[in-house]
């Protein structure tokens, strides 16, 4: 497995997109959207794992115009300040950037079967807003606390989607969780699923205050069997 750091142009500077690269050398495209760590050692643990399935992986540093190159601790002291600098994002310039990001992606000689879209957390919210503006062969969304409030959105997608929630999530009560699965009812390319016991940012497998195996376990069976349906590799 291969890695690279490439740079993208935006209007306002350039940011750093960090690439892994499958053993075999290419492979369909994945927009890895980080949550609020960072693109630190739990978004590398899941584009390694994303690699070892035969995609590319690209996942942009969003919080370049705020702390370039941010890491966070998965401490408590950690996560507050990660949720500090998370307060300062401009949502809508990271789905601008996102844009950029797959349009570089669908660019790179290595990219060969179509571009998917993931995101956790914060990238959740950046990936459900990212499929109203640009079409791709999958969208996947964990845990996206934007979501709710956005769900007349939905609408404007013609992607097929996957939304993961955790049902005990106190950031994302049940209720509004509900209001999604209302949503999503009837709508063929929509498909939501909960893990009712679990809470937020269960599958973050770098943070003991969040992750939960189990849950975690059947939530990412469930989106790389809907990553594949999509987006099959070789």
């Amino acid at each position: 497995m291969q890695q690279r750091i490439d740079h993208v142009t935006a209007h306002d500077g350039s940011f750093d997109v960090h690439l892994w690269l499958p053993d075999g050398g290419s492979g369909p495209g994945i927009l890895l959207i980080q949550e609020i760590y960072g693109v630190g050692p739990y978004i590398a643990k899941v584009a390694e794992d994303l690699a070892a399935r035969g995609y590319v992986v690209a996942a942009p540093d969003l919080f370049w115009r705020l702390h370039p190159g941010w890491v966070g601790e998965h401490t408590p002291e950690g996560t507050a300040a990660a949720i500090e600098l998370a307060g300062s994002f401009d949502l809508p310039q990271g789905v601008a950037d996102c844009v950029l990001t797959l349009a570089h992606l669908g660019e790179l000689p290595e990219v060969t079967g179509g571009l998917g879209v993931l995101g956790f957390c914060l990238g959740g919210s950046v990936a459900y807003m990212l499929a109203t503006q640009a079409r791709t062969a999958a969208v996947l969304s964990f845990y996206g606390s934007a979501v709710p409030e956005a769900t007349g959105l939905m609408e404007r997608i013609d992607t097929p989607l996957l939304l993961v929630f955790g049902g005990s999530d106190p950031y994302i009560p049940r209720e509004q969780v509900a209001a999604v699965e209302s949503a999503a009812a009837g709508r063929a390319d929509v498909r939501v699923h909960v893990e009712e016991e679990a809470g937020h940012a269960f599958h973050n497998s770098e943070s003991p205050m969040f992750h939960q195996p189990e849950p975690a376990a059947r939530a990412w069976e469930v989106a790389t069997a809907f990553l594949h349906h999509h987006l099959p590799t070789r």
